[in-house]
């Protein structure tokens, strides 16, 4: 029996998503067993600083898993793709495997004591929602203008568990926030942790743009592990891939880092790759916006054709400003 391990985060999503990838590689390969090392990450043991402080979410969240595989202690490492820095090389790693996207879509989840139709139609006036995206937050005051947003941090489970108890984010300074009235989160990540009947309004791709590659789990291996490339390229998804190279190739052009107000979708239809993008000022009160579509074959080539015509929008100084 040939024995890799894989490195994850602890959460409860990061689990679920491991075993799933555990389970397809295992039934691919009969004679390889999979076992998990759980990595306690720097954002795991920061839940209070925003993750800028981290270097966004790559030093908060991948980094560290990255560097059990450049010493040897892992051969594979498991991560939500929109966690992954799309802006910088990373030596001596490669993503060996994208599994089939789950939903994009982004969702709210709503305090049992609240009405979810109340907030949809209103203009967030005495709402609090909590998030730690700037590009949700930036998104949200453009549907509900008066909306007040909460820095929130935490796994899924732990910001839904906030939610009904109405406890605060804990401040870096000391302190809390005060409780959120709402959480807006992906789709699929409140899936993975058992809380789908929590879900109160899905939002579809054209009323909030996802996070570029949201829905993607992406397997990470070092560049010369050809065994483990070997291994990996049997539960590659061809479309998860395409979609996933034309999106962060948007994200390489405008050098936009992960925790950037940006927005980008790419879904195949045929042959042809269909990709749109949108860039926001922090106070969501600015947003450049395009689309474009191009041969599937390309995908990089359809994904470097939407950034240049973003930055010729200005969407290079929204993404400065964010920066600062």
């Amino acid at each position: 029996m040939e024995r890799l391990a894989i490195g994850t985060r602890k959460s409860k999503m990061a689990m679920a998503q491991t075993h799933d990838i555990i389970r397809r590689i295992e039934a691919a390969w009969p004679e390889v067993k999979i076992d998990v090392a759980d990595m306690e990450t720097r954002g795991d043991q920061d839940q209070e600083s925003k993750l800028l402080k981290h270097g966004g979410k790559g030093g908060a969240f991948v980094e560290s898993i990255r560097d059990g595989l450049r010493d040897g202690t892992i051969r594979l490492a498991m991560h939500s793709l929109k966690d992954v820095p799309g802006n910088e090389e990373t030596p001596g790693v490669v993503i060996g495997a994208y599994l089939p996207r789950d939903g994009a879509e982004d969702a709210l989840v709503v305090r049992p004591d609240h009405d979810v139709q109340d907030f949809l139609k209103s203009d967030g006036q005495g709402y609090k929602v909590g998030t730690n995206s700037v590009r949700r937050a930036a998104q949200l005051k453009l549907l509900y203008p008066a909306l007040e947003v909460l820095h929130y941090r935490g796994a899924a489970d732990t910001r839904v568990h906030k939610l009904d108890n109405q406890i605060g984010q804990n401040l870096p300074g000391g302190g809390q926030t005060a409780p959120a009235d709402v959480l807006i989160m992906a789709k699929s990540g409140v899936e993975r942790v058992s809380l789908a009947d929590r879900i109160a309004h899905v939002y579809s791709v054209d009323d909030i743009l996802p996070a570029a590659t949201q829905g993607i789990v992406a397997v990470e291996c070092p560049a010369q592990d050809w065994r483990a490339r070997e291994i990996l390229a049997k539960i590659n998804d061809a479309a998860a891939e395409c979609a996933a190279l034309a999106a962060r190739e948007v994200l390489w052009v405008l050098d936009g880092h992960c925790n950037s107000p940006m927005a980008a979708h790419a879904k195949i239809a045929g042959e042809t790759l269909n990709i749109r993008a949108q860039v926001f000022s922090l106070d969501g009160a600015r947003v450049v916006e395009a689309s474009t579509r191009g041969d599937a074959a390309k995908p990089r080539e359809v994904g470097r054709e939407l950034g240049l015509t973003l930055l010729e929008k200005g969407a290079g100084a929204l993404i400065e400003e964010s920066r600062e």
